[in-house]
């Protein structure tokens, strides 16, 4: 996986993404923003925001900057805004152009399976992320306890054709995060292979 490649394949998905897996994924989606407890005038960053789905159920009051590598899966959320306060630009999730300690909270929504290195993204909105923020997380991962067969690896390749890939491990993401606290992490679909997780960033 590379950002090539990932632009090429989200080009195709955005035309057929919100018909597709909307509906699929808006359990896991609707659960990440509750443990995200967004407040009146709170900074959210989104840096993979896709085709905008998670922004009908922003709550108000809240400022919100929406990224995304793919243009064409970006114009399909400049059409969900409406009159709410989200800014959408072109980003790489691995390289933020923000500042230290820059937003309240950040949301990586099937964002850490995508981008060709899964750490990388989640250290960088860690590093946007202030003290005292939280991050929520919806993805899948490899469940802790497994070893990644030859034919989970086969499964893996197949996949990742498609722009994801379900063999990456959570615990060796955050790993390295300083000040981290796991506030909750819990199944969520497909078994728990997708799980949300709320990572608090303590002060």
């Amino acid at each position: 996986m590379d950002n090539q490649r990932n632009r090429q394949i989200y080009r195709l998905w955005s035309p057929v993404y919100d018909a597709v897996l909307g509906g699929f994924f808006s359990r896991g989606r609707r659960r990440a923003l509750e443990l995200l407890a967004l407040q009146p005038g709170e900074k959210l960053l989104i840096p993979g925001i896709g085709t905008g789905l998670d922004i009908p159920l922003l709550p108000p009051n809240v400022t919100v900057i929406g990224g995304d590598f793919s243009p064409e899966m970006l114009a399909k959320a400049r059409q969900k805004v409406g009159e709410r306060a989200v800014t959408l630009v072109e980003l790489d999730a691995q390289n933020l152009d923000f500042p230290d300690a820059s937003f309240d909270a950040v949301m990586f929504n099937l964002i850490l399976s995508v981008v060709p290195d899964g750490k990388k993204a989640l250290q960088e909105g860690w590093r946007v992320l202030r003290p005292g923020g939280r991050a929520v997380i919806f993805d899948k991962f490899l469940p802790e306890t497994s070893t990644i067969t030859p034919m989970r690896q086969l499964a893996g390749r197949i996949i990742r054709a498609f722009g994801t890939d379900p063999n990456r491990r959570l615990s060796e993401m955050i790993a390295d995060l300083p000040g981290l606290r796991v506030a909750c992490d819990e199944p969520s679909l497909l078994g728990g292979q997708y799980r949300v997780i709320r990572l608090d960033k303590q002060a």
